[in-house]
């Protein structure tokens, strides 16, 4: 059992449509000691957004005023909206009081917006992990995503293994950084994707087919991004399903396609994304990635980490 946190919720993105997700996902966590912040957020709602944006930019530019820092902010959910709110967040305010703070942002999906762009504009590093309704709010909870987000978020490094089955070989240091594979791409051309060399990617989406995993993939090569990175790690990509017409174009062929065209390891299978069971990674993090005979480990540190 994880020590009581303070949690600070957050919904910078959609209206939580399942309010009854997020309302059990609060039970379990104050039943388990935990204290939660800012509850208001959860039933928050103009038109497809959990506020307006003026509501959902003051619950990220309030973490740079709050006279107590809370120990973890966690997104309710993600969805769509974050981006509309890029160019007002007060980047230098988060920045001066976030900066070597124990605050662990976390979230993921639309949230990877904000990631990367609080990473582009300060270098604060957060966590891609579980969102309140979808994970703490799951029906049948994840002890998988449990147990790697406590640990994530207590350890100064943090090891992630798993099996792949990628047929590369090899030991690769450098950036991890990523996330959400649409979210990344949505920020090309703006100030707000951090510009990483010698990164390690880590990718993952749902709802989106292989073709157009190929087609951002492609822009993220055509734009530059890929030949600054030594590796590419692939998370889940969910509810997709193939037909007749793919005639075998899958997923496992675009990454084969990513070695053959662009000479870049692509380490598959990492438990990582929109499914139940998700690790979490620190974004900003140094990082170490090996695999041989398909046995991959992923290591990082530099991440905040709880008191």
């Amino acid at each position: 059992m994880p020590a009581p946190r303070s949690i600070r919720l957050i919904a910078p993105s959609g209206y939580c449509h399942n309010q009854a997700a997020a309302q059990c996902a609060v039970q379990r966590l104050q039943a388990d000691g935990h204290r939660i912040e800012n509850l208001s957020a959860i039933g928050r709602r103009f038109q497809r957004f959990a506020g307006d944006d003026a509501q959902r930019l003051q619950d990220i530019n309030a973490l740079a005023t709050l006279p107590d820092l809370p120990d973890i902010v966690l997104a309710v959910r993600g969805g769509y909206g974050v981006t509309r709110l890029l160019g007002q967040v007060d980047y230098a305010g988060l920045q001066s009081r976030l900066q070597n703070q124990p605050v662990a942002l976390c979230g993921h999906s639309d949230f990877t917006a904000l990631q990367l762009a609080l990473l582009a504009q300060t270098g604060l590093i957060t966590f891609s992990a579980p969102m309140l309704a979808g994970n703490f709010g799951a029906e049948a909870l994840s002890e998988f995503t449990l147990t790697h987000f406590w640990q994530a978020l207590s350890s100064p490094t943090v090891s992630v293994g798993w099996r792949s089955n990628s047929p590369d070989r090899g030991r690769w240091h450098g950036t991890l950084w990523g996330g959400n594979l649409a979210m990344i791409c949505s920020l090309i051309g703006t100030p707000w994707l951090p510009q990483i060399e010698n990164g390690i990617l880590v990718i993952e989406d749902v709802n989106e087919h292989p073709f157009r995993i190929e087609r951002m993939l492609i822009q993220l090569q055509q734009s530059g991004i890929l030949a600054r990175q030594q590796a590419i790690i692939t998370g889940s990509f969910t509810s997709t399903a193939l037909s007749d017409y793919d005639n075998g174009f899958d997923f496992a062929t675009v990454w084969q396609r990513l070695r053959d065209t662009y000479q870049l390891p692509v380490i598959s299978d990492l438990a990582f994304g929109h499914d139940a069971d998700t690790v979490t990674l620190g974004l900003g993090t140094s990082a170490t990635l090996q695999i041989e005979d398909g046995e991959a480990q992923l290591a990082y540190t530099g991440h905040p980490t709880l008191r």
